[in-house]
């Protein structure tokens, strides 16, 4: 029986000794750490099996060079968490239900969230995220806020991001911006998930949409309960006929670059839908997600600066600075104002406090302003190239909406279709493509042509030319590294 034990355990021993070694050559004071933290490890890895019997403390204590006390400890501290089970006189086990949580854990495939060799819409450009810039602000923000800064958060956001938002939103959007009714949030898409659940909470069982139109607004909707309507576009938005005719008094719409058709509202279509809202009591939902990229002229004014009292703004800096920031707003109607709070502090009880004043300074200091011209350049650059690889490889190729954003739509000439296999063409070649027929809500007409959302911001004007070559030429081996 001892043979059978100490065989066991030799086996666990050799799998384990190089998690455990390492605790002899810590200081003393953290010996005990970690030597838990070691052995903790070896049982999640599986590198000690469940039902494995561990060596006496006394045993483990002189192969390890340590105090036998040190040891008993560890045992009794990962038994007290179930990592381990110890009974008189039968020893101390490894538990088989902790094994077996582990390897459910380290079974799950981890996504990589990095946009790899495409056209892919909405993703930017990571490599511009201002890190020097970042991390002076992080550094002063730090040294000055406050101790009481660190506490639970005002969920309306932090008084001086509020006001530099609204600043900001005022002088560069056209945005009527009142501090008290702004509410940083964690990008449009939770400040799309507050307004679904305070209409809802109003007494709105539906929201229209537009078709076509992004489908995370249309998930975002139905999570808060909420039905989303699709309403059609023509070539000046959303139809107001239709929008009448969908029964709802509320409506999700991105007028400055609609997404994802690329045009942009016009002034009359802007004024027919404001007195729609007014003549439903309803109220308009204005996602401005790119609107500081304008290629062709000055940016159009934010919708909401015709009637603050029926339009709710939403915006981020997730196409600006980075979406892994999770750093948004809200300007509200003032009735929404308390509604949409209340609703913020059940959800998370406010964004980190730290963030917001790293924002709030950034853009206080004007590195904003600089980051947007940044990337406007990067990005006009990019397009350009975009639209002029398609006109040498695939000629008689459309580029539709206004110069602006993050994509274009690309019409392709029949002959390139159909657009099936036209995607899986390009898919093949190890270039990832949209169709347009994607993001509608219903099945459209289809006439033969390829029509294409591409996003390009992520891409260097070398590596765009290099990809739509590359489509061009399926024979191609695959499309060589490129410095960005």
């Amino acid at each position: 029986m001892a043979d059978s034990r100490t065989t066991s355990w030799t086996a666990a021993w050799t799998a384990a000794w190089e998690l455990l070694l390492p605790t002899a050559a810590a200081p003393p004071r953290r010996r005990g750490r970690v030597l838990q933290g070691a052995l903790r490890e070896a049982v999640r890895s599986g590198r000690i099996a469940a039902g494995t019997r561990l060596p006496s403390s006394r045993e483990l204590a002189a192969d390890l060079g340590v105090s036998r006390g040190l040891v008993t400890d560890a045992y009794e501290q990962l038994t007290a968490e179930g990592y381990l089970s110890s009974s008189r006189g039968s020893g101390t086990w490894v538990n088989g239900a902790a094994q077996a949580a582990a390897v459910r854990e380290h079974s799950r495939p981890v996504a990589d969230g990095a946009p790899g060799t495409g056209f892919l819409p909405g993703s930017p450009d990571l490599a511009l995220f201002p890190r020097a810039a970042w991390s002076a602000a992080h550094r002063r923000v730090l040294a000055r806020l406050a101790h009481s800064g660190l506490g639970y958060p005002d969920p309306r956001g932090l008084p001086e991001l509020r006001a530099a938002v609204a600043g900001l939103l005022t002088r560069r959007r056209g945005v009527v911006a009142d501090p008290e009714c702004v509410v940083i949030c964690s990008g449009v898409a939770q400040a799309m998930t507050l307004l679904g659940f305070t209409l809802a909470d109003l007494g709105h069982r539906a929201v229209a949409v537009e078709d076509p139109g992004s489908p995370e607004h249309t998930a975002l909707l139905s999570a808060a309960g909420l039905t989303a309507v699709p309403v059609p576009l023509d070539t000046e938005g959303v139809s107001p006929a239709a929008l009448a005719a969908s029964g709802a008094r509320a409506a999700q719409l991105t007028p400055c670059h609609q997404f994802p058709s690329g045009i942009a509202y016009s002034a009359r279509r802007r004024l027919e839908l404001l007195e729609w809202a007014r003549a439903a009591d309803g109220l308009l939902v204005e996602d401005d997600y790119d609107g500081d990229f304008r290629y062709d002229r000055a940016p159009v004014g934010a919708l909401q600066g015709l009637d603050p009292a029926r339009v709710a703004y939403a915006g981020s800096v997730s196409k600006s600075l980075a979406p892994g920031l999770r750093l948004g707003w809200l300007v509200l109607p003032e009735q929404l104002v308390d509604l949409v709070v209340e609703r913020k502090r059940t959800m998370d009880l406010g964004n980190p406090t730290l963030d917001q004043a790293l924002l709030a300074d950034f853009i206080e200091r004007g590195d904003y302003d600089r980051q947007l011209r940044r990337c406007q350049r990067a990005y006009r650059e990019r397009r350009d190239a975009l639209v002029a690889a398609l006109a040498e490889h695939f000629p008689g190729t459309e580029v539709t909406g206004i110069a602006a954003g993050l994509h274009v739509i690309a019409r392709l000439p029949r002959r390139y279709g159909p657009e099936a296999r036209f995607v899986e063409r390009a898919a093949r070649a190890g270039v990832a493509l949209r169709p347009l027929a994607d993001f509608a809500h219903r099945p459209g007409h289809d006439d033969g042509h390829v029509r294409l959302v591409m996003g390009y911001a992520h891409l260097s004007p070398a590596r765009i030319a290099q990809a739509v070559a590359l489509i061009a030429d399926t024979g191609a081996p695959g499309l060589p590294a490129v410095p960005r």
